[in-house]
Order: structure tokens, then C-alpha cells, then sequence
């Protein structure tokens, strides 16, 4: 098979030749695959000078299509050979699939690529944004929960546990697990994210793999919590404002540049922030062991303990994967969420600090446009295979450091931190 490729406006052509059977038919879904990777949502296949086409081919075709469709972007045939055609018609796909016009999405496929509302549109040195204005006078309510201090001795046990449910406009992180109480829990506490009615967490038990939880109607998943931050908005929309972006020619974005745009474009100097974003390496680390009461009562952070307790990446983890980030960010001083956040090394030199979870899924790209944030963590809590957790942070060592974790394009919720309580009340 060859493939050969040709832009037209926002759309990619890829010409084919040969045959689109069962062997050729991976190769195929790969190089779309690619393209969309590359960012290009809109994709035509040139099947002019494909001789056959079999059912494994016509399976690759549809899903293809359906993949494109649920991020809103198109798909279609053009110029298909007789043979290719003639198998579509009795497969009853050829009004699916075919485009009306050769070289022209249908006006089927251009309704789905359909911006619902016109975004304003910035363009900076590494990466253009899109605005969509959702709330203007959003703000959240940031809640503090528990004593993140006692992390550093492990001091945590049962009268610290609290028993939280998060409803689906509330977004948190911090150390917790999914289970009935603290006996049940306390060899599994671990870094979770919540967001969109989503709870996923990392259980420090040795099985190193994620578990999650997702509200069902009225109920809210219950997460035993050492210690967090939760934000919530006042009303239904607790967002003013989604953002899009995405890295100029192809050289990914770092959390820091974004999370320094966000901070700007919300003209505030603490916000939280949910994003779904296509990663290209996540730096971070993980709790092995729980935080309970550590029994010599030496820390468990100083070397060389650490290696026991905390499980760093050594280089980007997570490449090619798509992760959901939730946390606070913080410019200048914050007396209040001081406990709770970190520096965020600035190339401006700027303070920066902020508390980032990251959730990482099997890649799917992420939707164009103004999209719903709980219908997006929805598809990708049930579609997507989630493979990891961790605390993000910025490894700025001169000569060993991971650096920063970094992403090419996606999709930023945010608002400005209006309040801010010292104990969690009810999420």
C-alpha cells in the first residue's frame, strides 16, 4: 500500500493505492490515526486506485468515521474506484462515507465542525488560544481540607479521615481512596483527581494500578480523604471561561506556559483549572507506600527512604496519551493555600506555585470547539483505558531534571479562586 498526502484548507487527503484488505487495513487506520494526532480533525481518503476493498477494510472505514464524528471533525471518501464503490452500495455505506462533492465534505460532515458559538481567538509565540465565554461572573469557592503538613511524617490516621462525596460541578485532588472507611483504606491512600463526577485514584497496596469511580443519577461516588483541595462554583456552570490551545508547529506546550496563559486570560491571581489535553510526557510522582503513621516516626521524604516512599519519573511519562489535569494555580503571594501548593520555576522568573493531578488515559484526540467538560470525562472514563496517576511538578535540575510536563493541544475550564476556606466543608 502507499499512501500519499495532500492539505486542502483544514482538510488532509490521503491518496491510496493498492488494496485495502485485512493485512493493509491496520496500516491504513494508522496513518489516519497519525494525521489526527497531527491535529487534523477533517480527513479524506483518495480511493481512486484501490483495486479491492474487503469487510475488514469496510469495519477500519466505519470506525474511522465514527472516531472523527465524536470529536466533531469529518470524515469521508472521494474519487472511490469502481470496485470500492460497488462493495459500499451493497454494504449500504455509501451515503455514510462517500463525500457528495470530490475534495468537499458533505454538507452532512460540515454541520459537525460547526463551532457552536464564534471564540475569541489570541495568538502568542508558542501557541494559539481559543476564548469561549461561559460564565462571565463565575468564581469558585476553594476548599482546604485536613492538614497536608502531616504528609511529611506520615502522620495521618483515623480521626484525620473524612468521608466526602463531591458532586459533578466540583472539582478536587489530594490524598485519599475508594473504600467503606479508614480500616478499609488505610493501606490503599494514594493521589486521587475528581472532576466532572469522576473520582480516579493511585492504591499505594503494591498493585500500582489506578481505580475509579463515576456518579450514577443523583449519587456521588464516596472517597475517604486525608487530606485536599476541592473548588466548586456557586451556580450550575462553575467555569467563566473554556480555553483552547494549541503548540505552534508541532513543539509542545509546557503545564507552566499554560497554566501562566490561563492565569492572564482570567486576569486573576489564583484560579482552578480542570483540562483535557493530548500529552506528550507527564513529570511527576506517586506515593508506594500509604501516608499512615509512619512507626519509628522519622520522615519518610529524606534520603534515602524517599526511594521506598515516593515512585519519581525519571523522563516524561505518558507520551501520546491523553491526560486529565485538575488542580489550583497561584501567582504572587497566598498566605491561605500556601500549605497546599508548590513553586512552578518560571522562565519570566515570575512566582508561580500551584497543586496538579494528572489522570492519563489511552489516547483519544481531544474534541475541537466549545465542548462540555462532564460529557468529555464521561467518554473518557467509559472509552478509554485509564493507565496511570500522578502529582505533577517541575523538575528543574541542571543537568538530571525531567523538566516540565508537556502538551500539544487541549482544553483548559477555569475561573478565578474567589474564596477560600481553611477546613472542607461538604463538596
Amino acid at each position: 500500500m502507499e499512501i500519499t498526502k495532500q492539505l486542502r484548507g483544514e482538510t488532509v487527503e490521503l491518496k491510496i493505492q493498492g488494496r485495502v484488505d485485512g493485512y493493509w487495513a491496520d496500516h491504513l487506520a494508522a496513518a489516519v490515526d497519525q494525521e489526527i494526532r497531527q491535529g487534523f480533525h477533517n480527513v479524506q481518503l483518495d480511493l481512486s486506485e484501490v483495486a479491492f476493498l474487503s469487510s475488514a477494510g469496510i469495519g477500519t472505514l466505519v470506525r474511522l468515521y465514527k472516531d472523527l464524528k465524536s470529536i466533531q471533525g469529518s470524515f469521508a471518501l472521494s474519487n472511490c474506484s469502481r470496485s470500492v464503490l460497488k462493495v459500499l452500495q451493497l454494504s449500504k455505506l455509501e451515503e455514510i462515507l462517500v463525500a457528495k462533492v470530490a475534495g468537499v465534505p458533505s454538507t452532512r460532515d460540515a454541520i459537525l465542525v460547526e463551532a457552536p458559538t464564534a471564540p475569541r481567538k489570541i495568538e502568542r509565540p508558542n501557541a494559539i488560544y481559543e476564548i469561549y465565554a461561559l460564565a462571565p461572573e463565575a468564581t469558585l469557592d476553594c476548599h482546604q481540607i485536613g492538614e497536608p503538613g502531616l504528609l511529611e511524617t506520615c502522620g495521618f490516621n483515623k480521626e484525620h479521615c473524612r468521608t466526602l462525596q463531591f458532586s459533578d460541578s466540583t472539582f478536587a485532588i489530594g490524598l485519599g481512596a475508594l473504600g467503606d472507611d479508614f480500616e478499609d483504606c488505610k493501606r490503599r491512600f494514594g493521589e486521587f483527581i475528581v472532576a466532572g463526577g469522576a473520582v480516579a485514584y493511585l492504591p499505594t497496596d503494591g498493585s500500582n494500578v489506578p481505580d475509579f469511580l463515576l456518579a450514577h443519577g443523583a449519587s456521588s461516588p464516596e472517597v475517604q480523604v486525608c487530606y485536599g483541595v476541592a473548588c466548586h462554583g456557586a451556580n450550575q456552570q462553575p467555569f467563566r471561561s473554556l480555553v483552547r490551545f494549541e503548540a505552534k508547529i508541532g513543539i509542545p506546550m509546557t503545564l507552566t506556559s499554560v497554566l501562566e496563559s490561563c492565569l492572564d486570560l482570567a486576569e486573576s491571581e489564583q484560579i482552578g483549572v480542570v483540562m483535557i489535553a493530548e500529552a506528550s510526557g507527564l513529570i511527576g510522582a506517586a506515593l508506594r507506600r500509604s501516608p499512615i503513621s509512619a512507626a519509628d516516626g522519622q520522615s519518610p521524604f529524606e534520603f534515602p527512604r524517599i526511594r521506598d516512599w515516593v515512585s519519581f519519573v525519571a523522563e516524561p511519562a505518558h507520551a501520546n496519551r491523553v491526560a486529565l489535569v485538575t488542580g489550583i494555580a497561584v501567582r504572587g503571594e497566598s498566605n491561605t493555600l500556601a500549605p497546599f501548593v508548590r513553586p512552578f520555576p518560571t522562565t519570566s522568573g515570575a512566582p508561580l506555585a500551584g497543586h496538579f493531578h494528572a489522570a492519563a488515559f489511552s489516547y483519544r484526540p481531544v474534541q475541537r470547539g466549545q465542548i462540555d467538560l462532564k460529557a468529555s470525562i464521561k467518554t473518557l472514563f467509559e472509552g478509554q483505558a485509564l493507565e496511570g496517576l500522578l502529582h505533577l511538578f517541575t523538575d528543574d535540575r541542571t543537568i538530571s531534571g525531567a523538566g516540565d510536563s508537556e502538551f500539544l493541544r487541549g482544553a483548559c475550564w477555569m475561573a478565578p479562586i474567589s474564596t477560600r476556606t481553611a477546613e472542607g466543608a461538604s463538596a
